[in-house]
Formats: C-alpha cells, structure tokens, sequence
C-alpha cells in the first residue's frame, strides 16, 4: 500500500512537458538562424580571415629554392697559346636560396585588404537580404495557420450549438411540437462539419510542415500559434536591408578604385641569394664554390596609356549604374507600400461592414430559433440562417486575419 502511494505521489510530481508556443517573431528569428542559407555568414567571415592573411603574407619575406644541372655544348675559353686556365666543365650544377623583401609599394597591399573587407561585407549583406526576404514568406505561412485555429474554433462553436438544437429537436419530435425526421437534416448538417474538421487540420499540418522547414523548428499541430497585434506607422522613410546592400556595393567599387590607383606605384624590393655551383660567380674558377648576391630593386610602371585611369572611369560608371538601382528600389518600394496601404483600409472597412452583417445575421437566426422551437419552420431553413451566420463570422475572422497579414507585410515591405 505504501508503495502504492509513493508511486502516485512520483507520478503527479513529474514535471509536466509545456506545450510549445510560438510568435511570429521568434519565427523570424529562427529563419535567420537556421535556415540554410544563414550558415553563409560564418562560411564567408572564415574565408576573410584566410584572404587577409594571404594578402599580408605579401609583407613577409619571400623564400625561393632552385637547382638545375645542366650540360652545354660549348663552353667559353680563352683564346690565348699556352694558357694555363682551364676551360669550364660543359656539365655545369647550381644551387640558390633566394630571398625578396617588399620594402615599399606604396600601401598597394593594405588597398587589397580593403577590396577584400568590402567585398565579404558585401556578400554578406546579400545573405541578410536573401533571409529577409523570407519573411514575406514567414507571414503568408503563419496567419494561414491562424486563419485555420480560427477557423476550427468557429467550426466547433456551430457544431456544439448544432448538437444542442438537435437535442432539442428530437425532444420536439417526440411530443409532436416538431416535424419529423426534421433530427435527420441536423445529423446531417453535423456529418459536413465533420469533413470540414478534416480538411482544416489537413490544411493546417501542411501549412506547419511548410514554416517548420523554413524556421528549421520542430513543430506539430499541438504548437499554440499566438495571435500577434501588428501596428504600423505611415511614412515615408524605408530601412530596408538591400539600401544597405547598394551602399556597401559602392564602398567596394571605391576600394577598387584605391587599389587601382596604387598600381602604378614604385616598387622597391631587397633581395639576397646565396648559392652553391660550379662554377660560381668567378667564372674562371671551375670548381665548386659558395657565392652570394644583395641588392635593391624599384620596379615602377612609368606610362600605361592611361589604361589605369580608365580603369577607374569604368568604376565610376558602375558606381552611377548603382545609384540609379537604388532609385529604382525605392520607387518600386514606396508603390508597393502605398498599395499595401490601401489594401489596409479596404479591408478595415470591410470588417466594419461584417459586424453590421453579423449583428443582423444574428437576429435573423434568433427569430429562426423561436420558429423552429414553434414548428413554424423546418430545420433546413434554420440551417440556412445559422450556415448563413457563420459563413459571415468567418468571413470576418478571414478579414481580421488579412489585416494583420496585410499589416505584418508592409512593415516588411518598410523595413520595420
């Protein structure tokens, strides 16, 4: 017995699993964050930091190792009679360590750590574009399956006042108050909400199925998909991603042409090679022997037939071509939030005109109930004011829904 009782107390202890509730939000959130393509970010921040340190290791020493073995067909000698000096060997062998120093180049090196900075900041910015346009997609998802809650709790709400005017029916019918089989056009009516409980739920774990795999989130059809109260502000200023994405493209043809403005610099390099061959650096000593060279060396590009500064005009274009995109997606932009805006109001005032449709649906069902209780008329014309009824109270649930999806969009079109 007491063992017993230890295991019911365990029982009722157990931490109960909450069940899961989601926002439209969080599902923003989790898009950017597990949706395939938001693994860029990290990909493209590890390859700047491979760039920048091959670009730097152009400041490091340069090491270069060459041998070679040769054999030539003739040789320098010295055309004097009875000379001592000894012609050179025809087979001819050497080895060098070479080693160059960037010394100067007029900080061409630091402009490509810029270009490639620019171009990483770019390409990310594309990622957070490419993710935010995703949520468009989040909102159409997320209040179909608002839509589809609501629309459930609608349908239960019929059938449990259905069932209660066919108790009442057949109470009707047994004391003769009621027509007969006048129950059976109930039961009926009460099978067809059973197929439309069907195809909502099917409906809905479709439309779950489909946001789980965007936001990268387990979810089923007991997840509770809270109802968010969207407020927009009318005006004019957009902060949306891709401004930013035209700015950083423009930084980056301005790195460009930085870059290219220092190619034509001087170049100055030290060099040292030191070496093992024979023969070596004295030629008239045909022996092996070690040799080692120092010096500088400026390398400087002194006329290009102008191809640099052409090279910068041609980015300079692109940099226009850039504006006028920009201009381009802010007109399209604002049409699209001045549509949106109307789409507001229009639907705004299509609610206000459900209420005053179902305020009077309401009053016909009403007197429809005291007639059907009276036998005054049948359950089919009592079904048709209470289908009437609810046909109308979804229609504004469906409009409601619009709204804030209508809302929730263009504050994404705005950038909010």
């Amino acid at each position: 017995m007491k063992r017993f009782i230890v295991i019911l107390i365990t029982l009722f202890t157990l931490p109960v699993v909450a069940q899961q509730t989601l926002t439209l939000q969080e599902c923003y959130g989790l898009a950017a964050v597990n949706f395939p393509l938001a693994k860029q970010s990290q990909l493209l921040e590890a390859q700047k930091q491979f760039d920048k340190e091959i670009i730097s290791n152009e400041k490091l020493p340069q090491l270069s190792l060459d041998a070679q073995a040769t054999y030539q067909s003739d040789v320098i000698e010295i055309p004097i009679p009875n000379s001592t000096i000894e012609p050179l060997n025809k087979d001819q062998y050497r080895a060098t360590l070479s080693v160059n120093q960037l010394i100067y180049n007029g900080g061409a090196i630091d402009a490509s750590l810029d270009v490639k900075s620019a171009q990483i900041k770019t390409k990310q910015k594309q990622v957070e574009v490419n993710l935010y346009q995703l949520k468009q997609q989040i909102n159409q998802y997320y209040f179909s399956i608002l839509l589809a809650q609501e629309t459930d709790a609608l349908l239960k709400a019929k059938q449990t006042q259905l069932q209660s005017k066919l108790s009442e029916v057949k109470i009707g019918i047994e004391y003769g108050a009621v027509l007969p089989a006048s129950d059976k056009v109930l039961e009926a009516e009460l099978l067809k909400i059973n197929q439309q409980f069907i195809e909502v739920k099917s409906n809905k774990i479709v439309l779950i199925e489909s946001l789980s795999n965007i936001i990268g989130q387990p979810l089923d059809t007991s997840t509770t998909f809270q109802k968010p109260l969207v407020q927009t502000h009318i005006d004019t200023e957009l902060n949306r991603p891709e401004l930013d994405l035209f700015q950083l493209k423009k930084d980056e043809i301005e790195s460009n042409k930085a870059l290219i403005a220092k190619q034509n610099t001087p170049k100055l390099l030290g060099f040292a090679t030191g070496g093992y061959g024979n023969p070596g650096l004295n030629m008239l000593d045909n022996s092996f022997q070690p040799f080692y060279t120092l010096g500088v060396k400026l390398n400087w590009n002194v006329f290009d037939w102008n191809s640099n500064k052409k090279q910068r005009e041609s980015l300079s274009i692109n940099k226009d071509i850039i504006d006028t995109e920009t201009e381009t997606f802010k007109l399209n932009t604002n049409t699209k939030l001045n549509q949106q805006q109307r789409e507001i109001e229009k639907i705004e005032a299509f609610i206000t005109s459900d209420l005053e449709i179902i305020n009077l649906r309401k009053e016909v069902l009403k007197s429809a109930d005291s007639q059907l209780k009276n036998g005054v008329i049948t359950s089919s014309a009592y079904i048709t004011e209470l289908t009437n009824l609810y046909e109308d109270e979804n229609t504004l649930i469906q409009h409601k829904i619009q709204l804030q999806l209508a809302k929730a969009n263009y504050n994404i079109i705005k950038g909010q």
